[in-house]
């Protein structure tokens, strides 16, 4: 009689992966999640206070606010870039996405701190346009939403561009061409044809985009000055600050979550695995 293991052997390969998983990303997940109803005291009171406390939904709101006009803006400019992209002949085509993939290898705080410079309130685009007489005094383009703003829309190009790109390179052009030959204008052919064939891209560059902005800390902690609270360095106030780890707890469950469920719905959109660079 031949004994034989109860699971297959492949399982025991990767095993010691999945522990390594467990114990370094399961469990303190897990650890969060029990210390938002236990910390201070056992219970629902810390998600109670979304609704008791007017600081806690205003942090939220604006958090919420600043997301959307990125993504927003975001999504727009990469969406121009994505197509004048797949239009270029494959020598500018593979030169665009190089100088796009660039940017992925430069610091969030390199970029921060440039922005920091350039609009600051002696950066260079205050007296440049002092100089030449726009303005008498400078304008306030940091220590404001405006400035995260504009720090934010600029790191997350890349990433709105990406999942457009994927998208683009995979319509058949020849629905182009047939409707171009059936008379429809230019205009016609992209608001009718081609627009809604890049929705499923769209639709994944979008929340791409809104995912990756609810967890900013650096740009609006820097650019924002302190007048801009968002989530992300709430939770950072929470926990080494005031040592309110319950409702830093409870705000990172409602981000996980969040998370969990935008990417659940790009998913039906798009495959995973493509947006984030696993293939065409």
């Amino acid at each position: 009689m031949t004994w034989r293991l109860p699971i297959h052997s492949g399982w025991l390969m990767i095993l010691p992966f999945l522990a390594v998983i467990a114990g370094f990303y399961i469990y303190p997940i897990a650890n969060v999640l029990w210390l938002s109803v236990v910390e201070p005291e056992p219970g629902l009171g810390n998600y109670a206070a979304l609704f008791d406390t007017e600081s806690l939904r205003r942090i939220i709101l604006t958090t919420i606010r600043i997301c959307v006009v990125t993504t927003f803006f975001s999504v727009l400019f990469g969406y121009t870039i994505a197509y004048a992209m797949v239009h270029m002949d494959q020598r500018k085509q593979n030169l665009m996405l190089a100088l796009v993939l660039v940017s992925f290898w430069i610091s969030i705080l390199v970029r921060t701190f440039s922005w920091l410079m350039l609009l600051g309130h002696n950066g260079l685009l205050n007296n440049g346009l002092q100089a030449i007489g726009v303005i008498n005094e400078p304008i306030a383009f940091v220590r404001n939403e405006l400035g995260v703003l504009i720090g934010m829309i600029h790191y997350m190009i890349p990433y709105a561009v990406l999942p457009l790109l994927v998208n683009m390179r995979n319509l058949d052009m020849r629905v182009m061409r047939a409707s171009q030959n059936l008379g429809a204008t230019g205009t016609q052919t992209f608001l009718r044809v081609y627009l809604p064939m890049t929705i499923p891209g769209i639709v994944a560059s979008t929340i791409l985009v809104f995912i990756l902005s609810l967890g900013f800390y650096v740009t609006p902690a820097i650019l924002g000055g302190g007048k801009v609270l968002m989530i992300a360095e709430y939770i950072s106030v929470q926990i080494l600050i005031t040592l309110k780890w319950g409702t830093a707890a409870m705000l990172a469950t409602l981000m996980l979550f969040g998370v969990l469920g935008m990417l659940y719905v790009m998913s039906r959109f798009m495959k995973l695995s493509a947006v984030f660079g696993g293939g065409r």
